[in-house]
């Protein structure tokens, strides 16, 4: 049986934590309760909530998780993009764990006894402002990032580091037109930008366990 290399485990880790930064996608319906009429005084399903503001932790760990596995053989094509890369992941990690103390502070105003539907809509609003700038535009940076370190290195098929490289400037559009009130930040067409993004980092995952890196290409780097 043949020896599994270090890169080779560094692969299957990273892919596996990138796989991971998709739990988050469940909270979108986790959070539907905060945003029915009534329901910030009324009371709704604070354990959806809870679960959701769970699931964004541990999205947010994996991310600082994919840059830093990542790290030993990015920084071997481009260490200082390796850095931003690291740098970036945890400016992501801070703003995901800022929306969910508001997410958390929310419920629980709402099962006090002194219950203020203004503070709760402001908690909320701010959520919905963090998770634009955290889990929006920050994988813009990531991605381009990345994509670009993937691309010159050829460490994975170079189709997919252009997907990252194409979808990271498509996403920027989408969160600037929310920013400036083009679009609605919840709109179906604002989502749509959002998939060449979530495409590259399904694929890189995926491909990372099942192919792994190309190892000729990182041993003739001279590394």
């Amino acid at each position: 049986m043949k020896q599994m290399t270090p890169l080779r485990k560094t692969s299957i880790v990273a892919g596996v934590i990138y796989l991971v930064t998709f739990a988050s996608v469940p909270t979108l319906s986790l959070y539907s309760s905060l945003r029915e009429p009534n329901s910030l005084i009324n009371g709704g399903a604070d354990t959806g909530v809870i679960i959701g503001c769970v699931l964004e932790l541990i999205v947010g760990l994996a991310g600082i998780g994919t840059a830093v596995v990542l790290f030993p053989v990015l920084k071997k094509q481009n260490e200082a993009m390796a850095i931003g890369l690291v740098g970036s992941r945890i400016l992501e990690a801070s703003t995901i764990f800022g929306g969910v103390a508001f997410m958390l502070a929310t419920i629980t105003l709402r099962q006090s006894h002194h219950a203020d539907e203004a503070v709760m809509t402001a908690f909320v609003t701010m959520y919905d402002k963090l998770f634009l700038v955290g889990q929006s535009l920050m994988p813009v940076i990531d991605d381009l990032l990345l994509g670009l370190l993937l691309y010159h290195s050829r460490l994975v098929p170079r189709t997919l580091s252009v997907i990252g490289i194409v979808g990271a400037p498509v996403l920027l559009g989408a969160d600037l037109a929310v920013v400036f009130g083009i679009i609605g930040q919840r709109d179906p067409i604002a989502m749509l930008p959002a998939i060449p993004v979530a495409l590259f980092e399904f694929g890189l995952g995926t491909w990372l366990i099942v192919k792994g890196f190309n190892e000729p290409v990182y041993s003739n780097s001279g590394h």
